[in-house]
């Protein structure tokens, strides 16, 4: 299976200006996007973070043409989605949330099916080639109640697939599953990666976009809150985190003496303190102890990770 879409001429898979979707009722006006704008390059990994109720899903339905936009400007694969809808909506394949397979077809029976609602033409279908991408081959006739979770998880990729579109959404898609089962899919969407396809991934799994993204996007009250490279992000937060273990329990004097080194978090004969090393140094601590008498038996350090960043910037 290849990519067969020509990258257009600015390398952009999804070009967003200005985005802003909202819902009116009779009672409310509820902004569910506000201006955003988002630049996702051909070829990348990439992750669309936030909290419950940000703006991702309708993001994805409008990128998806589910979901009708308020104002701006979406390109998809340098497709305008207002006046390229039809093209533009084939140049995007979704794997939803939900278990969507009919329990009494096989694997080749919903593929074969969901290529004929795109209007792929039987000699040009690709089923054999998907099914073996997601090592669902030795299953192809089996009917899919019989399928395991992580095959049903599967199955789903193998039908956003059917029309070989250069872009694939993925929507939770290891909710639900197991910790090897969900390895075990990040191996399978690496590889659709590496073959070309540009993916999209929203997931409550801050791990799993750490792993798999190498750019991120976090949404937070339908805005923006931060976008980039992850390593740029990451680096981006002037915080480190020291964890120290002592000889015997930090006196409760010395404890408000502690904390101005940064945000502490004290337990039994431990201490974890998140500073920045901007304004403080491990030597700084180690003198501090030391002139308090203070043995220390263990320390730790440990960088800031992507659920930090996540929890700092989607704070109320």
């Amino acid at each position: 299976m290849t990519n067969l879409w020509v990258p257009p001429d600015n390398n952009l898979a999804i070009e967003i200006k200005n985005l802003s979707k909202i819902y009116k009722n009779s009672d409310s006006v509820h902004p569910a996007l506000n201006n955003i704008s988002l630049k996702i390059k051909c070829g990348s990994f990439f992750g669309l973070l936030g909290p419950n109720g940000a703006g991702k899903s309708t993001l994805i339905n409008i990128i998806a043409g589910t979901t009708i936009k308020s104002e701006g400007n979406v390109k998809i694969w340098d497709l305008d989605i207002d006046r390229f809808r039809k093209q533009s909506k084939l140049a995007v394949g979704v794997v939803p949330q939900e278990l969507n397979i009919d329990a009494f077809f096989t694997p080749v029976d919903q593929l074969e099916l969901q290529a004929g609602l795109f209007g792929v033409p039987k000699n040009k279908r690709i089923t054999s080639k998907i099914l073996d991408l997601m090592d669902l081959t030795t299953k192809s006739n089996a009917y899919s109640r019989n399928l395991s979770g992580g095959m049903r998880r599967r199955l789903l990729v193998a039908k956003a697939m059917v029309h070989n579109p250069p872009i694939l959404i993925l929507d939770e898609p290891t909710a639900g599953v197991d910790v090897e089962l969900r390895k075990k899919l990040w191996q399978n969407f690496k590889e659709l990666n590496d073959i070309g396809v540009t993916i999209i991934l929203t997931t409550h799994y801050l791990e799993e976009a750490e792993n798999l993204c190498n750019e991120i996007a976090i949404i937070h009250k339908g805005k923006i809150a931060a976008q980039g490279q992850k390593n740029q992000l990451l680096s981006k937060i002037d915080q480190k985190i020291l964890i120290i273990n002592f000889q015997k329990k930090i006196e409760e004097k010395l404890k408000k003496e502690v904390m101005t080194f940064g945000e502490v978090d004290f337990n039994n004969q431990s201490c974890n303190i998140k500073y920045k090393p901007s304004k403080v140094t491990i030597n700084d601590v180690f003198e501090f102890f030391r002139s308090k008498g203070i043995k220390i038996l263990d320390i730790k350090t440990r960088d800031i990770t992507l659920e930090d960043v996540f929890l700092m910037l989607t704070k109320d």
